[in-house]
């Protein structure tokens, strides 16, 4: 077996039991709310949303301490491993990949710091990958070719049901989510080489089912390995998505809720459909 640590953030969204199989180790982005911090590994299922929308003003999330990620690694290294593969949020949402890079840098070793271009469950893919063929007793050129091909073959969609969050992180204008507000405007974005891109944007939840056809049309002629969504908030909406997209792929549709990071720049009543392709 190859002597390999993967290591991840916690804007993954993945299975408890994926962790635990495949000794997947997950550096904790931090979420300030009223003025109390919190690590986001010790936040449960539902807890953060609510703390959300009880706070008041909006929680504002950091990325691991270099100091966390120098330490991580040195004490992988310590249990005798002899390559750490850190996987990581895209950089345009967060300076989490480089924190780990200068981490890198101070632990020494053979450490390679990835950018996963997602995050999420789409991030998941490729930590899972990567992990799985480490069990396989795998090379490292084998591994991050693999990883390589995943991040090319995946797609990240978000639905967001409210833009206030992004208005009161700064990242969209407050005249313009005035407008969306007062018009109910519901708005598709696809996170694509590093950016998210507006994919469609409409009055009502009749958009997300509109856009959900043209892409279960799309998908029907392509060769689908996975599909998993992620919500924030109640689980019911991402069901009633699960539903529709069940019929286009043989694996079982995972439905997970994102974690206080996602949330805190999303809202409640966003959720994201992830694709991996063969």
């Amino acid at each position: 077996m190859a002597n390999i640590k993967i290591v991840t953030d916690s804007s993954i969204t993945i299975e408890s039991e994926l962790l635990e199989k495949y000794n997947i180790t997950v550096v904790p982005l931090s979420v300030m709310v009223d003025g109390t911090l919190y690590s986001d590994n010790d936040l449960k299922e539902g807890q953060f949303l609510n703390m959300m929308k009880n706070s008041t003003h909006l929680p504002k999330t950091s990325q691991p301490p270099v100091g966390l990620f120098a330490e991580t690694y040195e004490n992988i290294f310590k249990e005798g491993y002899d390559t750490i593969i850190s996987i990581h949020i895209t950089h345009s949402l967060s300076g989490t990949v480089e924190a780990a890079r200068q981490g890198a840098t101070l632990a020494g070793g053979d450490i390679i710091v990835l950018d996963s271009s997602f995050t999420d469950q789409a991030m998941k893919y490729q930590v899972v990958e990567a992990a799985k063929l480490i069990q396989e007793g795998r090379s490292r050129e084998d591994i991050l070719a693999r990883i390589e091909e995943v991040k090319n073959k995946t797609e990240l969609f978000i639905g967001l049901s409210t833009l206030e969050n992004l208005i009161k992180g700064g990242r969209v204008s407050r005249v313009a989510g005035m407008i969306s507000s007062l018009f109910n405007i519901k708005i598709i974005m696809a996170l694509q080489n590093y950016e998210l891109h507006p994919v469609i944007k409409g009055r009502g939840t009749k958009t997300f089912f509109k856009w959900l056809t043209e892409l279960s049309q799309k998908l029907e002629n392509k060769a689908v390995a996975e599909i998993t969504i992620s919500y924030a908030g109640t689980d019911e909406f991402a069901y009633q998505l699960k539903e529709q997209l069940q019929k286009l792929v043989e694996t079982d549709i995972v439905v997970l809720e994102t974690g206080s990071i996602i949330q805190t720049h999303t809202g409640e009543g966003a959720f994201a459909i992830m694709i991996r392709y063969e």
